[in-house]
């Protein structure tokens, strides 16, 4: 035995101390303070050989954990899964499987989906500010007196509205959308304009492959006519090299919107746009603010 510090000359007394207390059980650091033995080396040959209390282990949580990575491991689960699946760091399942056959490569598909799913809580915060940003923008505007949806729908035509080129002169009001919403919108502004209904023709253009008579209800229902009172509709021919995205049920193709003996409406719209467009150069001028 190697020579001892002065002060714990008297080893075997204190190693018999220390088992005795090490069997009441006690932990190491209890025995230190207990005999005052500050040097861990001399603390740890005082009870070589006695075991541990058993409410000093230290749980080996991560075992289960182990167990459940090599398992899913054997299944072809990547880390990545893995990790999904157990809620570990991807560390330590490279320790607990590093032994273990690699499975085989994901496919793009899997490999989206994983991403997707560790993106989950992420997606669901944007997605709540995404709607309150909305509905708060929604809130704002309230009410819309007659003038404000006036000056909406004359942007609306002028954005989205059949216009008379100088190749193609063509004065008529002619409005298509595939939005309903934008499509009733229009819709109330022509009776603020004072257009008769009767006035209206309506006619839907869509993709052959689509559902045409599902659609043509769809349209008849949103302006509120007999599905027989619609034009004929029109079919865009399919071409299969084209990769569609405007596919599946909640594709209903365009509505076009077209207005009877419209030629003088039209030049009204065009005049109106241009005094809009005078009024706001007005207010961006800083010699007018005040």
């Amino acid at each position: 035995m190697t020579a001892l510090n002065s002060k714990y000359t008297d080893f075997e007394g204190l190693r018999e101390q220390a088992i005795a207390l090490r069997r009441e059980g006690l932990s190491l650091r209890q025995i230190r303070d207990r005999l005052h033995i500050h040097n861990n080396d001399i603390l740890n040959r005082l009870v070589k050989g006695e075991p541990a209390p058993e409410w000093t282990k230290r749980p080996r949580a991560k075992d289960d954990q182990r167990e459940k990575a090599r398992e899913l491991r054997l299944k072809g689960l990547t880390y990545d899964r893995i990790q999904l699946e157990l809620g570990c760091s991807k560390s330590s399942i490279s320790l607990w499987v590093r032994d273990l056959p690699k499975p085989p490569k994901r496919t793009p598909e899997e490999a989206s989906a994983i991403s997707k799913r560790g993106w989950e809580p992420t997606m669901k915060r944007r997605e709540a500010e995404r709607r309150e940003a909305k509905e708060q923008a929604e809130r704002e505007i309230g009410v819309m007196t007659d003038r404000e949806l006036f000056v909406a729908g004359v942007a609306l035509y002028w954005a989205e509205g059949a216009k008379s080129k100088p190749h193609h002169p063509q004065e008529r009001v002619s409005f298509i959308n595939s939005d309903p919403e934008v499509i009733e919108t229009f819709l109330a502004w022509l009776d603020l304009v004072d257009v008769d209904r009767g006035r209206l023709r309506f006619q839907i253009q869509i993709h052959e492959s689509a559902d045409v008579t599902a659609s043509e209800h769809f349209w008849a229902g949103v302006v509120g006519i007999d599905v027989t009172a619609l034009s004929k509709t029109t079919l865009k021919r399919h071409n299969p090299k084209t990769n569609r995205k405007n596919i599946g049920d909640s594709y209903h193709g365009c509505l076009n919107i077209r207005v009877l003996q419209s030629a003088d409406l039209y030049r009204r719209i065009e005049g109106w746009w241009y005094g809009i467009v005078g009024a706001a150069s007005r207010a961006s001028d800083p010699k007018n603010r005040t």
